[in-house]
């Protein structure tokens, strides 16, 4: 049976900030992190996913790889790290270079302008993705049950296309659940556009110590789709709720 959305936030919150509260030596606080908020994802849609319409998406289909992309900072500094230390030096330099010519292309475009753009993402090469093990939580919660219907949208022929709605809301609860457990901690937050806030991460070595001591590094990259006062509303109601529940238990 699932679990109801508010008890795995409730769950998925209690992780992140036992995490937090007890960092793990020699800077694997980021990768652990994301370890637990990619494998919960993951489990949660396949489950409700069951019975569902199945996902149309392939390897090496990279139609809807032109969509803005937002991401925590962890998992920027995730991906920063990835490309620093899992990649060649002439691969990381070819990446480098396609991400500061992205960045000066799409820098402060909204999601219309980024559609409308249609510039692939820097780290799609021969339709593959050269980050899909880091690849954010925006990424992994994108899928569509038809492709056809996502090439019709590319072409401009239609503004209909069948996401998954199981992929979207598990990606939301994770990551909103991350969110809230950074925020309690008294870390940077919100959404960062990514092409932006990796430029940023890639241009300080010190990057995760300095976010990890209370550096608002991204702020100049922060996307507010929500105002930040009402997500943090909404994380604080949830948290009363979960607590009035054990005090009513």
């Amino acid at each position: 049976m699932s679990v109801q959305p508010l008890r795995f936030f409730q769950a998925r919150h209690a992780e992140f900030s036992a995490l937090l509260a007890a960092p793990e030596e020699g800077g694997g606080l980021l990768a652990s992190l994301l370890s637990v908020a990619f494998r919960h994802f993951e489990d949660r849609a396949r489950e409700q996913c069951r019975g569902a319409e199945p996902i149309d998406c392939r390897k090496g289909c990279a139609i809807c790889c032109t969509l803005r992309v937002t991401a925590t900072a962890p998992e920027v500094l995730h991906v920063a790290r990835h490309l620093r230390e899992d990649s060649s030096a002439e691969v990381c330099v070819r990446l480098v270079r396609r991400l500061l010519a992205a960045d000066g292309l799409t820098r402060d475009l909204d999601e219309q302008g980024r559609v409308e753009l249609r510039h692939r993402c820097p780290f799609i090469e021969q339709g593959a993705c050269v980050i899909y093990a880091v690849r954010p939580l925006a990424c992994r919660g994108h899928a569509s049950h038809s492709r056809r219907a996502c090439l019709q949208a590319a072409a401009g022929r239609s503004a209909s296309v069948p996401y998954s709605v199981a992929h979207r809301d598990a990606r939301s609860l994770v990551q909103n659940a991350l969110q809230s457990a950074l925020r309690d901690c008294g870390l940077g937050w919100v959404s960062y556009e990514l092409n932006h806030a990796l430029r940023i991460a890639l241009s300080l070595p010190e990057a995760e110590g300095c976010y990890l001591r209370g550096e608002d590094l991204f702020a100049d990259a922060a996307v507010h789709e929500v105002p930040a006062e009402e997500m943090a509303d909404g994380f604080e109601l949830i948290k009363r709720i979960w607590v009035g529940s054990f005090a009513a238990g």
